[in-house]
């Protein structure tokens, strides 16, 4: 998938929840990364993220890992693959790894990471050929506001 397809009701209220998600990391002074998971069809928001890795003290607390998570404490089940994990950035390769190992149905991101993007920028890992899930994957979804928040959120900083 791409992001020139038109984005469905519940896809736009995925991501605009994922950056709502970003804004609170950024007020935590933590990189402004957020994630949602939704149930694809319903769209009934089962999980909620933002990056603590501030916070937590943590490499590892990045949204996408807190939101499956918490989606699979939810839920009680490891397999989402009913659902949909939207997310402002472009996974790295320790969050694509758990995108595939937790089956998620559908990805969605907005800003390309250039650096550590593992779903199509520096690497693919989630449409590995050897692994024996593969979500369906659209990036560059919102990708102007998600990619806005983290320009701002670095030119703060420097």
């Amino acid at each position: 998938m791409n992001a020139s397809v038109p984005l469905s009701e519940l896809e736009q209220r995925a991501m605009h929840a994922a950056l709502a998600e970003a804004h609170t990391a950024a007020v935590a002074d933590e990189v402004p990364v957020g994630a949602v998971i939704m149930h694809s069809r319903t769209g009934e928001i089962v999980a909620r993220a933002h990056n603590r890795m501030r916070r937590d003290h943590d490499a590892t607390s990045h949204a996408e890992l807190l939101a499956v998570r918490a989606a699979a404490a939810t839920l009680g089940d490891r397999g989402l693959q009913d659902y949909t994990l939207a997310v402002t950035l472009e996974p790295c390769a320790m969050c694509a790894g758990a995108i595939v190992l937790a089956r998620v149905g559908t990805l969605l991101f907005g800003a390309w990471d250039d650096k550590a993007g593992m779903c199509g920028s520096v690497g693919d890992v989630v449409r590995h050929g050897k692994l024996n899930h593969r979500p369906a994957v659209r990036g560059g979804v919102l990708e102007h506001e998600c990619s806005a928040i983290l320009k701002a959120f670095f030119a703060q900083r420097r």
